[in-house]
């Protein structure tokens, strides 16, 4: 992939220009064609653009006073795309389309009302087990520690996943979400969390005894629907 080289005139690029894409990578940027992807237009893909759509339209129906307090809400919001400057914020419309959507992920799909967006908690997944249940279900079993927060089960955890062959890297446009449930209800730090992917061999349309799991994983608020920025986590397993 080329490199990007900075000069006395720009020190940084991204977005797209033309038919090049600039991005950025492990702290570094580099360029490629713009892409020009077809819309499958799959089942998850189709229900995840009608929440979009209705975030959209709740937003448009907010009166300007309450838009105008998630604007400033939103001043203090570092933005999780680049240019990553102090100065640079998300707006009030970004920050509430983030909070529908998170209540939507957690199942609580509604019009949020105006909420500071505060510092998360440090937070750190390990993989455990991964076990077959009912001969078509894949039950990802991780220990999941979260900073003090006062409320231990504030916090629910969202995992992009991926299963491939052993030993092969991720594709990210193939990872799935799945939101996290507790395997029991004990709310100590460190506690166990359970992902469950149903029929999992047809998803990724692998039957193997063995894979390598890539995931992307993130809290989510289930008080402001907000979250944070995602860890990466990769791990080999067998089901024999």
């Amino acid at each position: 992939m080329p490199l990007y080289h900075p000069n006395i005139k720009f020190s940084d690029c991204w977005s797209s220009v033309g038919d090049i894409t600039f991005y950025h990578r492990n702290g570094k940027c580099y360029w490629r064609e713009k892409p020009a992807p077809t819309f499958p237009r799959t089942l998850w893909q189709q229900e995840h653009q009608a929440v979009h759509f209705r975030a959209l339209e709740a937003w448009r129906s907010l009166d300007h006073p309450v838009q105008r307090q998630w604007s400033a809400h939103a001043r203090n919001v570092t933005a999780h795309r680049p240019p990553f400057l102090n100065e640079n914020h998300i707006s009030g419309y970004n920050l509430f389309v983030s909070a529908y959507h998170g209540f939507a992920t957690l199942g609580n799909e509604h019009v949020p009302a105006p909420a500071r967006f505060k510092t998360f908690p440090p937070f750190h997944a390990v993989f455990i087990t991964a076990q077959v249940a009912g001969n078509s279900d894949l039950v990802l079993r991780f220990s999941l520690f979260v900073g003090d927060t006062g409320h231990p089960l504030r916090y629910r955890a969202l995992g992009k996943i991926q299963l491939v062959e052993a030993g092969r890297g991720c594709h990210p446009g193939k990872l799935r979400n799945f939101l996290s449930v507790e395997a029991s209800p004990d709310p100590q730090n460190p506690r166990n969390i359970l992902f469950t992917i149903p029929d999992y061999r047809s998803l990724w349309n692998l039957d193997l005894p063995a894979y390598t799991l890539h995931m992307r994983y993130l809290l989510l608020d289930t008080l402001t629907g907000y979250r944070n920025l995602h860890k990466k986590l990769s791990c080999s397993f067998s089901l024999q």
